[in-house]
């Protein structure tokens, strides 16, 4: 049978005209099933015969794989080992390949043969393999500032086509310069899988700023998407350029703080000891970059220095001002002076720059420093003198007692609100604070005192004229006034003669008026009478005698109205 097929093949491609197609080309992936379409699916001409497939081999030849014919329903296999458990042809006369290798990587053909016509259609395989995750290998411990050092290496393998890789820092493809950035890439294949691998070199100058750089790797393929590593920093190797010294203070440095130095430098990896150069002694720290200054004080203050150990010229300075500051005040504690007296105020301040003074009496501020020409009751008071400077602050105080003898300054008499009472007030100056005596008696006896300023009043009730006498004394002596107080009975006579000329006129006006309108009154009574005297006897019928003129004036009198 296979004998007579194939003798049918051959009369029939020396009987027909052969037609053979454009080569296509189809991509499948790497252990995938690869789809090879027979003429895109257009394969079922009239009066089909058979359809087969056949492959190049590696050495140019042609290969046959499998014969289907048209009223078959199974394929007759011919194919080598490599392939005879691989394939398989679909109804559309698609071939099927699967776990596709690099190997699979030719091309193949599609024979259709119908009774009129042979037609061939090769199509060209292409097997693609997604590279592995990049990887960063062999990186450096560290690198030297200013000095190409390799940095890593940047491997992906098992790709096809081989894949590119790109360098990065901060994101940014690095460029070979082949000075400062240097990278170098081989490509390599396996023999058994036939898949490439990729590996990239990097050596780079770094600089101090690389500190903070990130490195990472990417990998770019036709199967996509990039693929990148994480990024990688690197420590910066450089020696100390710079020392610096640092007061740990979190303000002025003032006698009784605890000071720390602290001493740093630039290099990397950074110095783990110094020398601190305390007041012209040079003290050896290991293992640490600060030292601690105990209880500090005026004496303290001056510049201070530290350095590398094996490099003394290698250091810093600085400065340590010392805030300090002494008060006293003269004079202290209580102070008793006279009334009339002076006292000088004196301050002695030993401060390290100008320092702030406030002054107060009894919690008030005052406006500058108390001195005193001729004391006063009102002068006496608790004084503070509050000194400060860099966050010291002292204060100093007295207090000050201003004594004298009493003296009566007023004695004034009033009546009382609702007119029964007199109420007397005595105001007086003097310190001890005076008591107050009366010569008569009273109720509601009251006193105050404020700055040396006594007021005492008295509410009496005199039956009779009064000669009353206040008297202020303390353990330095007495003071004493008299008043006359008159009694409330003659103050309400002489209330009456004691009016105002005014008042008198008003009332003269008022009478005068009355008596006016008291001789109008009697005049209209009058009046009046006489009109009905006269009515009463036309009454009677005892008719006057008279002219007509007469009675036409009578009449016209009797209709006037009244005046």
């Amino acid at each position: 049978m296979h004998f007579a097929v194939c003798f049918l093949g051959a009369f029939l491609a020396s009987a027909m005209f052969t037609q053979v197609r454009g080569t296509k080309t189809v991509t499948s992936q790497y252990g995938e099933t690869i789809v090879v379409p027979c003429n895109d699916g257009d394969n079922k001409p009239p009066e089909l015969i058979f359809t087969k497939w056949k492959y190049t081999t590696d050495d140019g030849s042609s290969g046959d794989l499998l014969v289907k014919q048209a009223l078959k329903d199974d394929a007759k296999i011919s194919a080598p080992d490599s392939y005879k458990n691989r394939i398989s042809i679909t109804p559309e006369s698609s071939l099927l390949i699967t776990q596709a290798t690099l190997s699979d990587q030719r091309v193949f053909t599609c024979i259709v043969v119908s009774s009129a016509n042979l037609y061939e259609y090769p199509v060209r395989v292409e097997v693609r393999k997604k590279p592995s995750a990049p990887e960063i290998k062999n990186k450096a411990s560290q690198l030297e500032n200013g000095k190409l050092t390799p940095l890593g290496e940047c491997v992906t393998t098992d790709a096809n086509p081989p894949a590119e890789i790109v360098w990065l820092k901060n994101n940014q493809t690095l460029v070979n310069d082949e000075k400062t950035v240097i990278i170098s890439s081989d490509v390599s294949n396996d023999s058994v899988t036939g898949l490439f691998s990729t590996k990239a070199r990097l050596q780079y100058t770094a600089g101090k700023e690389d500190m903070t750089s990130k490195f990472a790797c990417l990998v770019r393929h036709v199967t996509g998407p990039d693929q990148v590593t994480m990024p990688v920093t690197f420590s910066i190797y450089y020696p100390t350029e710079k020392v610096s010294l640092q007061v740990l203070s979190t303000g002025p440095v003032k006698e009784g703080d605890n000071v720390t130095l602290k001493c740093q430098a630039d290099g990397n990896p950074p110095p783990t000891s110094f020398n601190f150069h305390i007041k012209g002694k040079k003290v050896a720290v290991a293992g640490s970059d600060v030292y601690t200054l105990s209880g500090v004080t005026r004496a303290d203050s001056g510049e201070y220095k530290c350095s590398l150990p094996d490099n003394d010229k290698m250091e810093a300075t600085k400065t340590i001002a010392v805030t300090y500051l002494d008060l006293s005040v003269s004079p202290s504690g209580k102070v008793l002076k006279k009334v009339g007296e002076s006292l000088e105020v004196k301050v002695d301040k030993n401060v390290s720059s100008e320092p702030t003074v406030i002054w107060t009496k009894d919690n008030s501020r005052l406006e500058k420093q108390p001195n005193f020409t001729a004391l006063t009751y009102s002068h006496a008071g608790f004084y503070v003198c509050e000194v400060s400077v860099g966050g010291i602050k002292r204060s100093a105080s007295f207090q000050l007692l201003v004594e004298g003898t009493p003296v009566i300054t007023r004695l004034t008499k009033k009546r009382s609100t609702d007119g029964k009472n007199k109420v007397l007030t005595c105001e007086a100056e003097g310190s001890p604070q005076p008591d107050v005596q009366w010569s008569v008696n009273g109720t509601n006896g009251k006193s105050t005192y404020i700055n040396g300023k006594a007021t005492y009043t008295l509410t009496v009730v005199p039956s009779t004229n009064l000669t009353v006498t206040c008297q202020v004394m303390n353990s330095l002596g007495s003071d004493s006034m008299a008043i006359s107080v008159s009694s409330l009975i003659d103050d309400h006579s002489q209330a009456k003669q004691d009016l105002p000329e005014d008042e008198d006129k008003a009332k003269l006006i008022v009478g005068v008026v009355v008596g006016l309108l008291v001789v109008a009154a009697l005049i209209g009574i009058t009046y009046w009478l006489y009109m009905k005297r006269r009515q009463g006897t036309w009454k009677t019928g005892e008719k006057e005698m008279g002219t007509s003129e007469e009675s036409k004036k009578l009449e016209e009198n009797s209709h006037r109205p009244d005046v």
